[in-house]
């Protein structure tokens, strides 16, 4: 099978699991998981299985996220094995009061696909906020604050040894 045509699966999929949400149909929603599969939300809670993501986002489509759409993008596949794939994309949820996406609500998802009897499924979703922050240099005001802190709770006797 070529990578094109396996692609346009893998993209079907993630347009499937948006739909889905979209039209708040769990049964659907939970389809385009594995049996087996996790799913960690920006909160960093963690639910595992198929059918704990149908009943949690049956709960969430009619209730909190009642209307709201998923909306976003795939940003890129990278084939692990012929049959796993890793996805990156960025999605939002659009609540039904609101036109336009509110930055700070954007998220990266993390999700592997597995090629299954029943064609591409995700196993594996990780979905984290947006927010982008620069990594201080080791000159940097926070930088220094850091190692003063650390410093001064060695003398204190708190905190972890340094390290040689």
């Amino acid at each position: 099978m070529s990578t094109q045509h396996t692609d346009a699966q893998i993209k079907e999929l993630f347009e499937r699991f948006m739909q889905a949400w979209t039209a708040g149909d769990a049964h659907a929603f939970g389809a385009c998981f594995t049996d087996d599969s996790d799913y960690v939300s920006y909160d960093g809670t963690r639910a595992t299985g198929r059918e704990q993501h149908q009943e949690n986002h049956d709960k969430l489509f009619r209730g909190v996220l009642s209307g709201s759409a998923l909306v976003g993008d795939l940003e890129s596949i990278r084939y692990i094995t012929p049959d796993v794939a890793v996805l990156y994309g960025t999605a939002s949820v659009l609540m039904p009061w609101r036109s336009k996406l509110p930055k700070r609500r954007l998220s990266r998802q993390t999700i592997v696909v597995v090629n299954t009897d029943e064609g591409w499924r995700i196993t594996a979703i990780h979905n984290g906020r947006v927010r982008p922050i620069t990594v201080p240099e080791p000159d940097a005001f926070p930088s220094k604050m850091s190692q003063l802190m650390g410093r001064a709770a060695r003398r204190l006797g708190r905190g972890r040894p340094a390290t040689a």
